[in-house]
């Protein structure tokens, strides 16, 4: 089936903005491990942050080998992320406690969702369009579910901690 050249650029602009998603998710899990550093979750979020810019890696190679380049805006934008992303924007205060320490656990949760929703949509494309991986769209897809448990876990084991207090801290 020959694309068009409106397909090309939409499906350009859909994974050059998941681009931008991961190169906000490898921040923001960077922060998260801040957060939980000396806890129990610091090698958690380590592991989360380093697969998750591995991830980013590919994506971005992804996008060249299939002759796409960067939106300069959308590049620009992810640049004054970054900026924005190192004032910890979800939890500035870099404690896992309370409601700011549960939106962080839950928005990386989101963000992990979103990739998954990502490889699960390029999965579908791949039974008509052969330049795409489907063994590796699988692994990807099934590594993405699984991070969202590791995140949820962390939420989970600590939310007593969080909302009902508790001898030891977080």
């Amino acid at each position: 089936m020959q694309q068009s050249q409106t397909e090309h650029e939409s499906l350009a602009a859909y994974l050059d903005d998941h681009l931008v998603g991961a190169e906000t998710g490898v921040r923001l899990f960077t922060a998260a491990q801040r957060t939980w550093e000396g806890s129990p979750y610091e090698e958690t979020f380590a592991r989360l942050a380093e697969e998750i810019s591995d991830e980013r890696d590919e994506l971005e190679s992804l996008i060249h080998a299939l002759g796409y380049s960067r939106s300069k805006v959308k590049a620009a934008a992810a640049m004054v992320g970054a900026a924005a992303g190192k004032l910890g924007p979800l939890n500035p205060l870099s404690t896992g406690g309370g409601a700011t320490g549960q939106l962080e656990l839950e928005s990386l949760q989101s963000l992990v969702r979103m990739k998954e929703s990502l490889w699960r949509t390029l999965l579908v494309l791949s039974a008509k369009d052969h330049r795409f991986n489907t063994a590796r769209l699988q692994e990807l897809t099934e590594t993405a579910r699984r991070q969202q448990e590791d995140v949820a876990a962390v939420m989970e084991q600590t939310a007593a901690q969080r909302f009902l207090g508790s001898a030891e801290s977080i």
